[in-house]
């Protein structure tokens, strides 16, 4: 498949693709006139690898465990240990954001500080 086409089938602009590639998430072979020629597997592959992005895995997280996303069905006790640890790493976030957003409120709520970012405020 050639850039074009592979763009057209999985909504990936051409530059993403070239990045994914020099990234090496992504391989192409060279035709005679330069043209990259993707496999047709790619498809998959770059779906599976926006699926792990809309999950919340960075680029950083599916390039260190391609081994495992290059066979999900001989990996999958590796992925749901990778996906519990995404899904640890949000609950984590999450309770973070909930203190953030307590403290904001509290000061807030303090109407007799005229500026909530003072020392008094804490």
């Amino acid at each position: 498949m050639r850039i074009g086409e592979i763009a057209a089938a999985t909504g990936i602009s051409h530059d993403t693709l070239r990045f994914y590639e020099k990234r090496g998430l992504l391989r192409a072979r060279r035709s005679a006139n330069g043209y990259r020629d993707y496999p047709p597997e790619a498809v998959d592959w770059l779906r599976y690898i926006r699926l792990a992005q809309t999950l919340g895995f960075t680029l950083a997280e599916i390039e260190a465990d391609l081994p495992l996303l290059a066979a999900p069905d001989a990996a999958a006790p590796q992925l749901r240990a990778a996906l519990q640890r995404k899904l640890t790493e949000i609950d984590r976030r999450i309770d973070g954001l909930q203190s953030l957003r307590g403290e904001l409120a509290r000061r807030l709520g303090d109407p007799m500080q005229a500026c909530p970012l003072r020392d008094g405020a804490t």
